[in-house]
């Protein structure tokens, strides 16, 4: 997953919303350790002061806790990371729906188009 940055919001919030991701993903597993905001910032080419704030809030949302000297970990609470995956998936459903009425769409040609497209994808 790549880190990419938009101008439209602060980019400790959007770090946010891609570790939220990587967490939920299971790109990041219940109980891992995480990478140290030094390795992480630098992967993502930001300040570490400001990896180190979206470090913070994703423990202030307990997906991520602090061990004083082994580091930072993923949360175990596997029913916390399947809410945020909620979150995040009716978050990108609202914005969606909004989009698609403002390009004029009613819901039953959303449903149809919706329909279509998931035939389409392959498991």
């Amino acid at each position: 997953m790549e880190w990419q940055f938009d101008n439209e919001r602060p980019i400790y919030s959007q770090l946010v919303d891609i570790l939220k991701l990587k967490i939920v993903s299971g790109e990041y597993k219940p109980g891992e350790r995480l990478p140290s905001v030094r390795d992480i910032s630098s992967e993502a080419g930001v300040n570490p002061n400001t990896m180190q704030r979206a470090m913070q809030e994703l423990e202030n949302q307990n997906l991520v806790l602090t061990q004083r000297t082994a580091g930072r970990f993923v949360t175990e609470d596997k029913e916390r990371v399947e809410m945020t995956r909620e979150e995040l998936a009716e978050g990108h459903i609202q914005s969606f729906v909004k989009l698609m009425e403002q390009l004029g769409y009613s819901k039953s040609r959303l449903i149809a188009l919706l329909a279509a497209k998931i035939g389409e994808v392959k498991e």
